[in-house]
């Protein structure tokens, strides 16, 4: 030990890369020592060849002539969950099959311990570096390598010790040290543990060590297999003080491995928790349920709803004044997700609106799309139990009121009708379910099911607007080459593409009034020009979304910029294709002015053998409205959301109900939760914060405004939007939708687990994120469980996307169908 008077300077009690850190640390100044200025728990063998070698006037003379600066680091680091993480397991095993176990040891210097540890790693066969000198990494392992020599401050620089929090402050567990070192020359990872026969005195927190553990890694490895990783797993096992022991009184190696293995097994065994884990969330977060579903849930007729109402009335004030009045204001949140809502509902009501105003030759229009969202939006922001998610009109819903028409026209019936009772029909359902509580079968949906629907979502978004562009070139590119006006005498299919999501964007035809004008052109430049519109508003779209991750403007600014990213787009690029390229003619939307909003559906009129056929259909309709409604309400929902004001499925779903009776009888186009917009929602109305693991940037969502005001208003623009038909809002060209769509696939792929496993393939494993599941799970199961999932995503996209639209209607079925394969 130093003699008294000496200033001691030493580095950090457990310091490893600041990017490994598990929690920062608090109350650092409790660990200064007497004359100390930093803490350490490593050696201060430097401070003994001092006190050996000079006197301590010379010491501090030294010291005055060449001060060198020392930087500290201390974090602490999680034990190792040796029954979740999977490496724990795997760094023993290998360690076992290449043991560098040194029993005994009798040099008392800890470089002279180092340099036996390196030299049974040069001599062991097993082990060879060719390439390695051992004297180098000998130098590396402390603080004084490449510094110069006036600066020659012998100190650990990477070291991992046991401590426990006392009321005096931390005490250090003094009998072992790890030692962890990256090495470039290295070709794989290295770990010695020495015994020594007696034990040494190396400095203040290290005064009694028997055990020393030596970690060497290569610097390009997997997040999981680092050398603070490796580490990590040892240090674990001799935090235990019985473990210790066990090892000091073995006689062998063979001993010292037996003692190992079992060391593993108590902490594997340990660290188990009870059965019945899910690889997701469930629905009910907040809500204790059996593990088992029994058939008396579902005979209590009403509690589900009862009880949804007494978790959520309770905070329904909170609801409408959450940021607005207190200390957490957040209007100006509130006003820029307000914007993002109204396009999000506004443009998907004119497209899907033209889709079935072309398909059902008038019956429902855009006039009617845009009323009922508005309605139904309003009515659902007012009374729902999770006001966050979004309801709308989706490409499943369009297509099935497109195969209704054709059945209208196939068998004489009368369409309003019709589509009333297979609505009506569809509500009876909706609400038998809600009533028997059967939102509890959701349970059995895990996580990877809905990870492989919303991707499904998002791959026809990007596949119909790629089809609506072909045919944009198809017509314009290849048959306008000669640049005169196009024609338009060979009139498009009757009912253009049955594509499940946006197909009509790309599908429907040019109105007669648009084919001929008088000053405008037809040919490749509209082509040309349909092309940039689309890529531009996603360029545009995703620049601004990420945004708030560059280092420009104030972060405020950012923040704005990125929630307002849609509309600004849209916008920009609206005024392009409308105003800037004016002479270019693009396709619009159709709208014909309806003759009244409000006409009751002659629902007398149909036969028993009709209204009969249509519960046929009505039910199936249900089984799409009953999985699509819980599934988005489940995904906004989502642990990883942090939203504290309870979940509502069953009442909700009696809502919805209750709401499409409505529109069913006036003849108003269904609406149902949409994916991905509400979990945009969530994500718009989020306070999210970037954190950094293993070098990977990830961001995390610290806390949610839920509130029922973003919806409420812009629900109400959309119904004020029906003042803006046809002009200014036909001033939007098809192409900038298919670059709305194109933005809300590539935003809603963002959080993806699958598709971020999907590319784990085509990766290094150096790049590979410290995930939960790159810890816990084999790379081989990972890559397996990713493979069936993507074949249950393309059975999926087989089905959703085939040309047949009866072979649509059975795709709620399928989706049902994943449950027993996961």
């Amino acid at each position: 030990r130093p003699s008294h008077g000496t200033p001691i300077s030493l580095s950090g009690y457990l310091k490893c890369d600041t990017d490994d850190a598990k929690e920062e640390g608090a109350g650092e100044e409790l660990f200064d020592g007497v004359n100390s200025t930093i803490v350490s728990g490593d050696s201060i063998r430097f401070f003994v060849n001092v006190n050996l070698e000079g006197t301590p006037s010379a010491a501090a003379e030294s010291e005055g002539a060449g001060c060198v600066l020392l930087h500290t680091s201390r974090k602490y680091l999680k034990l190792k969950n040796f029954e979740e993480e999977v490496r724990a397991q795997r760094d023993l095993d290998g360690f076992l099959a290449r043991a560098s176990i040194i029993l005994d040891e009798t040099a008392t210097s800890l470089d002279d311990v180092l340099r036996e540890m390196l030299k049974h790693f040069a001599e062991d066969p097993e082990n060879m570096e060719p390439s390695c000198n051992f004297e180098k990494i000998m130098n590396t392992l402390f603080t004084d390598s490449g510094t110069p020599r006036e600066g020659n401050v012998h100190l650990l620089s990477d070291t991992i010790q046991g401590v426990t929090a006392t009321v005096t402050g931390v005490q250090y567990q003094q009998s072992w040290l790890c030692i962890i070192c990256t090495i470039k020359s290295l070709q794989r990872r290295h770990v010695c543990i020495s015994r020594l026969e007696r034990p040494q005195n190396w400095g203040e927190n290290s005064c009694e060590v028997r055990f020393v553990i030596l970690v060497l890694a290569p610097p390009k490895m997997k997040s999981t297999k680092t050398a603070t990783e490796v580490g990590r797993t040892f240090a674990t096992m001799f935090s235990d003080i019985t473990f210790r022991q066990k090892l000091l009184e073995t006689k062998t190696e063979e001993e010292f491995k037996e003692a190992l293995v079992h060391q593993r097994h108590l902490l594997t065994v340990a660290n188990q928790r009870p059965s019945g884990k899910s690889d997701g969330h469930n629905l009910y977060t907040d809500t204790a349920l059996p593990s088992f579903l029994q058939l008396h849930d579902f005979l209590n007729i009403g509690k589900g709803i009862s009880d949804d109402i007494a978790r959520r009335f309770p905070v329904y004030a909170l609801d409408f004044t959450d940021g607005i009045i207190g200390n957490n204001k957040a209007i100006g949140k509130y006003i820029t997700t307000m914007i993002f809502l109204y396009f999000a509902c506004l443009l998907p009501s004119i497209a899907f609106g033209s889709l079935n105003d072309e398909n059902t030759r008038g019956a429902i229009d855009v006039r009617k799309t845009i009323f009922g969202q508005c309605i139904g939006g309003l009515l659902y922001a007012l009374f729902s139990g999770q006001p966050l998610v979004v309801l709308l009109t989706t490409a499943p819903l369009a297509l099935y009121i497109n195969v209704i028409r054709g059945i209208c026209d196939d068998y004489n019936l009368d369409f309003s009708a019709f589509y009333a009772w297979i609505g009506l029909w569809n509500s009876f359902f909706l609400v038998i379910y809600s009533l028997f509580n059967f939102s509890l079968l959701m349970k059995l949906f895990k996580r990877s099911t809905e990870e492989i629907i919303a991707l499904f979502i998002s791959i026809t978004f990007v596949l119909d607007a790629i089809k609506g562009i072909v045919k944009v070139f198809k017509k314009y590119y290849h048959h306008g080459h000669t640049g005169g006006s196009y024609s338009g005498k060979t009139r498009p299919d009757a009912i253009p593409g049955l594509g499940i999501n946006t197909t009509f964007l790309m599908n429907s035809s040019v109105s007669e009034n648009q084919t001929c004008p008088h000053d405008g052109h037809y040919g490749r430049e509209t082509a040309v020009l349909s092309l940039m519109l689309m890529l531009g508003t996603l360029w545009l779209g995703h620049t601004l979304y990420q945004f708030k991750k560059s280092p420009y403007l104030h972060a405020r600014v950012r923040e704005i910029l990125s929630d307002c990213a849609l509309p600004i787009s849209v916008l920009t690029f609206s005024v392009v294709g409308s105003y800037i390229f004016k002479e270019i003619e693009m396709s619009k939307f159709n709208y014909n002015a309806s003759d009244s909003l409000f006409v009751l559906a002659p629902v007398q009129s149909l036969s028993i053998g009709s209204v009969m056929s249509a519960m046929g259909l009505g039910f199936l309709l249900s089984m799409l409205f009953f999985i699509e409604q819980n599934i988005v309400a489940s995904l906004a929902n989502a642990p990883e959301n942090r939203l504290v004001k309870g979940t509502a499925y069953h009442w909700d779903l009696l809502l919805v109900a209750l709401i499409n009776t409505g529109l069913s009888v006036f003849g108003l186009p269904w609406i149902h939760a949409a994916f991905p917009h509400s979990p945009m929602h969530v994500r718009a109305l989020a306070y999210v914060e970037e954190r950094v693991e293993s070098g990977h940037i990830y961001e995390t969502i610290v806390s949610v405004k839920e509130t029922r005001l973003t919806s409420l208003m812009a629900n109400f623009l959309v119904g004020l939007s029906l003042l803006l038909l046809p002009f200014p809002l036909q001033w939007i060209p098809k192409p900038v939708l298919f670059g709305l769509f194109l933005y809300i696939a590539l935003t809603s792929i963002d959080g993806n687990q699958l598709f971020e496993r999907v590319a784990l393939l085509l990766k290094e494993q150096t790049a590979y994120p410290p995930t939960h599941y790159i810890r816990r799970v084999p790379q081989r199961k990972i890559h397996y469980f990713t493979g069936l999932q993507v074949l249950q995503l393309l059975i999926l996209c087989g089905f959703g996307m085939s040309p047949l639209p009866y072979m649509k209607m059975i795709f709620p079925l399928i989706m049902i169908g994943m449950i027993p394969i996961r």
